[in-house]
């Protein structure tokens, strides 16, 4: 009996892979294109399809009993399903330990594991994806502040407050960011002039123009302007919303489904939002740039969001008792003071403000029409100058 469950499940899960895969040649050939077209369209148009899949089991996970939930993991990697104990990277904050007479630095070099990198790379992208220096780096001090507020729910937030602003801020997170808009400058400075593969004569220039095939065909500056308008504000504050939630959503999920930081799923999903971020957020900007022409939102900022939204619904059914950790009174205070100030902010900005220059131009032009009046009044004959001239000017035709 247990070898015919066995069977029966390995043929379900042969089938269920085989289904996934005909959806996917379906959706390849078949879907709506996206922006992009390099390095081809079918590559974009997998990732959309992947998107459907990937929610559809996020759904399914979401809609299991909590144990169940966990235990499926198991069909996908047998190592799964076991609690973990999440790591602590506080302690002992000392940079420099003079009780450690072998290792004084033994702190920090037990900091630079291989999440390092992943964090540089990781902002390196994010940057190519977000194409704005402010915006990235608020992202980035928001997102160390969200971990200094949640570090009583997951102690894998507890970091020392050398490695939240030096290593993570400034180095990690700031160096990709560097180098992101470095990048960003390069491809904005491009030549976009492309020529057939088969018409260029020498090999040194195919070879160039392969490689060119992976950099876009063309090159669009995002603009932002959040301050410019309410609806490119709260767009904007929006975006930033959505990057912090998939951002906590990659550590919570880990944490409910118990999974470890280095399992392949983890980095499965981080190249799964590089690819669909940079289509997505390029859909939202063609959207808030030229609505007249981007009717509706695109499919891919679509589901990204829906996929947000659906992992956090998981985090909250698999582990409401970490959720609704009570956050300590100062963070608390600290949250509220932001909130009412970005509140405050955007009243003065897009309706205090507005109707005070509307108050100041209607009273310049009342000012202005009271001027004109009391120069047509000073006139003797009291008719204004504008008048004598129109009417000079109608007896000089006459006489001519």
């Amino acid at each position: 009996m247990k070898q015919y469950e066995q069977f029966v499940l390995f043929f379900t899960f042969r089938g269920i892979v085989a289904s996934i895969l005909v959806f996917l040649c379906f959706g390849v050939t078949q879907a709506k294109d996206g922006p992009f077209s390099r390095p081809h369209p079918a590559y974009w148009r997998f990732w959309l399809c992947v998107s459907v899949v990937y929610e559809l089991f996020l759904i399914f996970i979401l809609f299991q009993t909590v144990q169940d939930g966990r235990q499926f993991m198991k069909y996908i990697d047998p190592n799964l399903g076991v609690p973990l104990p999440e790591r602590d990277y506080g302690g002992n904050c000392l940079i420099y330990d003079p009780g450690n007479e072998t290792d004084p630095l033994h702190n920090i070099w037990d900091k630079l594991d291989g999440f390092v990198p992943a964090h540089f790379f990781g902002w390196y992208l994010k940057t190519l994806m977000i194409r704005d220096w402010w915006m990235c780096m608020i992202i980035s001090v928001m997102f160390e502040f969200l971990e200094y507020s949640l570090e009583h729910q997951l102690p894998n937030f507890s970091e020392c407050w050398w490695d939240h602003w030096i290593m993570d801020v400034i180095l990690c997170n700031g160096l990709g960011i560097y180098c992101g808009m470095k990048t960003l400058s390069w491809l904005s400075l491009k030549t976009y002039k492309w020529q057939g593969l088969w018409n260029i004569p020498t090999y040194k220039g195919k070879m160039k123009r392969i490689v060119f095939q992976f950099t876009p065909y063309s090159w669009v500056k995002f603009e932002w302007k959040p301050a410019s308008s309410l609806r490119r504000w709260l767009a904007v504050c929006g975006i930033i919303f959505v990057f912090l939630l998939a951002e906590l959503n990659t550590f919570y999920l880990k944490f409910v489904l118990w999974m470890p930081p280095e399992h392949y799923l983890v980095l499965l999903r981080l190249v799964f939002f590089v690819n669909v971020g940079g289509v997505a957020m390029r859909e939202i900007y063609d959207f808030m740039d030229d609505p007249k022409f981007h009717k509706k939102l695109g499919q891919q900022a679509w589901l990204v969001a829906a996929i947000t939204a659906t992992e956090f619904l998981i985090v909250v059914k698999y582990d409401p008792y970490t959720l609704t950790l009570s956050l300590p009174f100062y963070i608390t205070q600290c949250w509220i003071l932001g909130i009412i100030l970005v509140l405050t902010w955007t009243a003065w900005r897009f309706f205090i403000r507005d109707i005070t220059l509307r108050y100041k131009e209607i009273r310049r032009q009342k000012q202005e029409h009271k001027y004109e009046r009391d120069k047509c009044l000073s006139n003797g004959d009291g008719h204004s100058s504008i008048l004598d001239e129109q009417n000079g000017n109608k007896l000089r035709e006459r006489k001519l």
